[in-house]
């Protein structure tokens, strides 16, 4: 998409050739939907050139200006493929992160994990965070359920909780996020 006025990404403003051009990028994983319900949210925001693939699908960021990159909290951290993929992918790049996850918002287990996310784009150049909750897999929680951890067992019980997150307000939430970043 072209434009006649300046177009910003968190105050960096984007010319190519004499007109403004921004091209982004939505990429992410999802293993039981969560992640790619928050991806859509935000690829359905973005106005400018966009395109939104899984991280499998995307050999690099070449002809890029901003990458949305999302993925699960697998073991209370980054899954082995995101981490791979932000290490191979998004050194110097300019990236959004969004990350979904069983906990609650409010949780004061999440800070730590959630800066094992930002820990595994440093690299980066990390404009902004969204994290969200996310519904539990069955044999996610079945699995917590059965460790000899009190933490996992907890969020293993309060696994029925999470039916059917993300939910309505944390989908706009996402929504929101897009908007801000493209400001």
């Amino acid at each position: 998409m072209y434009y006649t006025t300046p177009v910003s990404i968190k105050g960096a403003v984007y010319k190519h050739s004499g007109e403004i051009h921004v091209k982004v990028i939505i990429a992410y994983m999802s293993l039981s939907s969560n992640t790619k319900k928050i991806a859509e949210a935000i690829y359905q925001e973005i106005q400018e050139e966009k395109e939104i693939k899984e991280l499998h699908e995307i050999d690099d960021f070449e002809g890029y200006d901003l990458a949305f990159v999302g993925f699960p909290m697998h073991g209370f951290g980054v899954p082995e493929e995101a981490q791979r993929f932000l290490e191979k992918h998004c050194k110097g790049k300019k990236i959004a992160l969004f990350v979904t996850h069983g906990a609650p918002e409010h949780s004061g287990d999440l800070q730590p994990w959630l800066a094992k996310c930002k820990e595994a784009a440093v690299k980066a150049n990390v404009i902004d965070m969204f994290n969200c909750q996310g519904e539990l897999a069955q044999f996610v929680s079945d699995e917590l359920l059965k460790s000899e951890n009190p933490l996992f067992r907890a969020y293993g019980e309060a696994g029925p909780s999470t039916k059917g997150q993300p939910d309505a307000a944390r989908v706009e939430r996402a929504h929101i996020f897009a908007r801000e970043i493209m400001a």
